[in-house]
């Protein structure tokens, strides 16, 4: 007769198996066919369990997305707080080069990349595009993960480049977060502007490698924004004319 704590054993590690290969699955599919356009049969067809087993143990496909998210979001921001902690702490109270800070928010992330347990790369890219079509629950799921990376490397950006005014270095952070993102997101835009094959598009390393000194040019550039002396001015219309005046005038 088997002891009741080895059938809890047992029980236990089942239900942990079956909830990895739903979340493993669930990432595969969400990275395929985007977040609206998943269902949980699909997903729980690729992870071989039944709809109840999703139910189960995590009650909803939002639910589903966020632990997805969060199973590999949480420790990743963790470690980029850790790594700028250290090189902090390197430092000795003097201000850190700015690619040394933002060495500190993608190294962590080449890290999860080489994770083939968890699909630490498909995560990346998953990510890239949960920043280009944003459900409406992940506007405020998303942010809530970023807060505590955001005002951490914010404080060290600006002792970094105490030039920079901060509502320019906003602006800066805002853009360097979404070149990031962009980048993770895939290669497809590199593959259709290069008219040969590139080396390393595939590589994450080689991409941060490159991603590195363009994010801090970026940074560091001149401090007053370029004016736009060739956007022409758009053409004011009538108020409550609602497109009245142009379709007469055609």
């Amino acid at each position: 007769m088997v002891p009741p704590s080895r059938r809890q054993d047992t029980a236990g590690r089942a239900r942990a198996d079956t909830r990895a290969r739903i979340l493993h699955a669930a990432q595969a599919v969400f990275m395929e066919r985007g977040f609206a356009s998943s269902s949980l049969r699909t997903i729980t067809a690729r992870a071989r369990v039944n709809l109840a087993a999703v139910n189960y143990h995590f009650g909803s496909k939002e639910a589903l997305i966020r632990e997805v998210f969060e199973r590999h979001l949480a420790p990743l921001n963790r470690a980029r707080i850790a790594y700028l902690d250290r090189l902090e702490a390197e430092a000795n109270g003097r201000a850190l080069a700015p690619e040394r800070i933002i060495e500190a928010m993608v190294a962590p992330a080449l890290q999860v990349s080489r994770d083939p347990v968890k699909g630490g790369a498909v995560f990346l890219c998953l990510l890239g595009r949960a920043f280009s079509e944003p459900a409406q629950y992940m506007r405020a799921f998303l942010p809530a993960q970023y807060r505590d990376v955001v005002v951490r490397f914010k404080r060290a950006l600006m002792r970094a480049l105490p030039q920079i005014p901060e509502q320019d270095l906003v602006w800066r952070m805002h853009f360097m977060f979404g070149a990031m993102s962009y980048a993770m997101a895939g290669n497809d835009a590199l593959q259709l502007i290069a008219t040969c094959p590139v080396d390393g598009a595939d590589d994450a390393e080689a991409v941060i490698r490159r991603l590195v000194p363009f994010l801090t040019a970026g940074l560091q550039g001149s401090a007053a924004p370029a004016p736009l002396t060739a956007v022409p001015a758009s053409p004011r219309r009538p108020r409550g004319s609602g497109g009245v005046v142009a379709r007469k005038a055609a």
